[in-house]
C-alpha cells in the first residue's frame, strides 16, 4: 500500500497539483464565507456542506476528468489468441496517444470475462467482473499522435467456453 501511494505521488503532474490546490483554496474560501455569513444560517450551512462535498468528491472526480481529457488515448487489440498446446492467452495490440501531452508511462489493464447469451450481462456486468486480470506497464515515452505496440502473454489460462477481453489504461 505504501509503495502504491508513493508511486501515485511520484506520477502526479503539474495539473494535478493545481487541481488539488484549487480544491483546497475553494474549500477554505467556502468555510471563511460561511463564518462571515453566519447570520444567514441557511446560506452558511449550504456553504459548509458545499465545502465538505468539494473536499470529498473534488479530488476523485477532478482527477478522473482531468486525466480523461488531458491524457486521451485509444487501445486497440489486434490479436486475442487462446493457444492450443499451452495454457496461455496471447494479446497483441496498439496504444495510440491522441492527446497533446507526451506520455511518460502507461499502465494497461486487461480483464478476461465470460460471455453470456444475455446481452445486458455482457454489456453491464461481466466486463466489470473479470475472472482473470493482468497488468502491463509501458515505460517508453509515447509522443502525441503516435503509438506503441504491446504484446502480453497471460498464463496459465484455460477456459473452454467463450470469453471476451476488455482493455483500458491510465497514461501519465
Amino acid at each position: 500500500m505504501k509503495t502504491q501511494l508513493l508511486h501515485f505521488i511520484d506520477t502526479l503532474a503539474l495539473y494535478d497539483y493545481l487541481l488539488f490546490g484549487g480544491i483546497l483554496f475553494f474549500f477554505f474560501l467556502f468555510l471563511i464565507l460561511a463564518v462571515l455569513l453566519h447570520h444567514k444560517l441557511t446560506l452558511a450551512i449550504t456553504l459548509v456542506l458545499t465545502a465538505f462535498l468539494l473536499l470529498i468528491g473534488g479530488p476523485f472526480g477532478g482527477y478522473m476528468l482531468l486525466h480523461k481529457y488531458l491524457y486521451k488515448h485509444t487501445i486497440t487489440l489486434s490479436t486475442v489468441q487462446d493457444l492450443e498446446y499451452t495454457e496461455a492467452l496471447v494479446l497483441k495490440g496498439d496504444i495510440n496517444n491522441t492527446s497533446q501531452q507526451t506520455f511518460k508511462e502507461c499502465t494497461l489493464y486487461f480483464g478476461v470475462s465470460k460471455v453470456s447469451s444475455i446481452k445486458i450481462l455482457n454489456d453491464k456486468i461481466y466486463p466489470y467482473l473479470p475472472f482473470r486480470r493482468q497488468t502491463l506497464t509501458l515505460t517508453q515515452p509515447v509522443k502525441p499522435n503516435s503509438g506503441e505496440t504491446f504484446k502480453l502473454l497471460i498464463e496459465p489460462f484455460s477456459y473452454p467456453k467463450k470469453f471476451s477481453v476488455t482493455a483500458w489504461g491510465i497514461c501519465r
